[in-house]
Parts: C-alpha cells; structure tokens; sequence
C-alpha cells in the first residue's frame, strides 16, 4: 500500500488558458533573496517554492490570478495577499519573525539517552508523498515523565521511489506544541535546516547536539517539509479510468517512510493552505496508526 498526501484525478480534456506566474522573494527591506518558501494559492491544490536565488514560477489558469497566495518560510512572518498583486510587482516582501529563544548551552552528552518511535527496516510499510501543493507533515513526540531533555539526533526514513531514482531536497522542522489546541506552534529550529536523501541509503540522519535544543513539558513536533522545486520534480503516467487516455501527474520527491504505531500520543499532522490538520490513517481491524517513519534520540546534559 502507498499512501498519497494528495491525490487527484482531471476529468475532461479541456483546459483553462494559463498564464506564467513568476517572480522572487526577498527579505523585507532588502534584497537579499529567499531561498525555498512555499507558495501555495488558497482554496486550491495549486503552489511552488522559490529556489535558491528566491525565485519561483508556476503556471496557472488565468482565473488564479483573482486568489489570495499563502506564502511561507522558516524564520519569517507568514503572509497572505492577492496572486495579482504579486504578479503586478514581481516579487515577494516576507517580514522575519523575531522573538527570544531561551539561551543554548552547548554541551557534551553524558551517555543517558533514550530512542523514541525506533524503526526497523521490516516496519516500515508504506509511504508519503506530495502532489500539487507544499505541505509539512509532523509527527508529535511526548516527553515523557517531563523531565529535562535534550533534542540529540533525528532518524527520517525514505521510500525508494521508481520513478524518481535521484537525490531529493527537503527542509527539517522542529516545532515545540500549543497547550491548548496541541497543534504544532512556532519553530524551535531558527536555521533553515534543508537535508538531501540519498537513493542509495534508505535513512537521513542528523546530530542536532549542537543546537542545544531542550524538550519542552509538552514534547515537540518533528517536520518534514516538501519543496516544490525542479530538482525534487518527477511525473507519475497512468490510464485514465473513464477515457483511458494516458495522463501524466506531477509529484515531488522524496516519498517519506511510513510505520504503524500502537501509541497513539504519536500524531501525525500536516500544514498546508495556511493551517495545521490531522492526519489519521489507521490499520485494518485494529487501533494502530500509520505514522511517518521518523526516530528521535533524546539525552540528558
């Protein structure tokens, strides 16, 4: 079984004129660019990310062009504002968002640590992927007994793909919670931290001891975030269940690894279109969770 996060089907051959929308996003007040926000055309499945030089495009039917455009990115303000306005202008103006982090404390770990959610290559039985728009998928991870931890190392494990046999570029969220609503809330990783797997290796791995970072009483959240961007770009063909016409989809890699899970603190959720959402996918007969196949090492300093 392989799970997609988006999966749509076009019906008919006819389609909207389309036009070019392109542009770049800079940093307010300057021009220095941004590279991979996420563009994504509210009420739609329609979006991209900005490149490296911050630059992004897209074709879209004409009538997108009277939408609001959702845009974000890691360190930065969330905006919303007109696809004309922008189309108008060329560019994107994105505000950072400043606030005080508690002080990090750089130290040696004492060997007291522990794994949570541990994954084995037989656990694994199915997959993430994404079409259309950008989206976050997180998995919560409690803290338990609440004592003091630190964030050690972070396991992602990926799918191989067929139709996608190269490296593939994704950014690595970590998001403390809201006490109210259990959502994920604001970014615990300030530096934008973009990770590449390897078609060879079926795991990402990487030691985040140096950032200091403390679990917070109400666990955290760890984010695998999607980026539209051509090097991440492959097409998927297949017949078409009423014309039998071959239809090409466009999806980005990588296809995130998935597990089930019998704790159901382990929540799965995605951010896309502006908010958080559940996503539940349970096994056949039984209560377990399929969560994305993500590991956290945890220890004491």
């Amino acid at each position: 079984m392989r799970v997609f996060i988006l999966l749509f089907i076009v019906f008919g051959s006819v389609r909207a004129q389309e036009v070019l929308f392109e542009g770049h996003v800079f940093e307010n007040g300057s021009n220095k660019p941004i590279p991979y926000a996420n563009i994504s055309f509210l009420n739609s499945l329609k979006g991209t990310s900005s490149n490296e030089e911050g630059y992004f495009y897209l074709d879209i039917p004409e009538s997108y062009l009277d939408n609001k455009v959702h845009i974000s990115s890691l360190g930065f303000k969330d905006i919303i504002v007109s696809a004309q306005k922008i189309k108008e202008l060329g560019e994107i103006r994105m505000i950072e968002d400043t606030y005080e982090l508690d002080e990090v404390v750089v130290s040696h770990s004492l060997g007291d640590s522990q794994v949570l959610n541990p994954i084995s290559s037989y656990s694994i039985k199915s997959g993430f992927t994404s079409a259309a728009t950008p989206w976050v998928l997180a998995l919560y991870f409690p803290n338990v007994s609440a004592s003091k931890k630190y964030l050690e190392k972070v396991t992602i494990y990926v799918q191989k793909n067929t139709n996608f046999s190269r490296k593939s570029k994704f950014r690595l969220r970590v998001y403390n919670v809201d006490e109210v609503t259990k959502k994920p809330k604001g970014d615990l990783l300030r530096k934008s931290m973009v990770l590449e797997s390897d078609p060879e290796k079926d795991f990402v791995s990487i030691d985040m001891s140096a950032f200091g970072i403390k679990i917070p009483k109400e666990g955290i959240y760890i984010g695998l975030e999607w980026l539209f961007l051509p090097y991440n770009w492959y097409t998927v063909g297949y017949e078409h269940p009423i014309t039998k016409e071959k239809v090409l989809e466009d999806y980005f890699a990588p296809t995130f690894a998935a597990v089930y899970q019998k704790n159901q603190n382990y929540r799965t959720m995605v951010y896309g279109l502006g908010e958080w959402s559940d996503f539940a996918i349970k096994a056949q007969g039984n209560r377990e969770n399929l969560v994305p196949a993500i590991s956290i090492k945890l220890s004491k300093k």
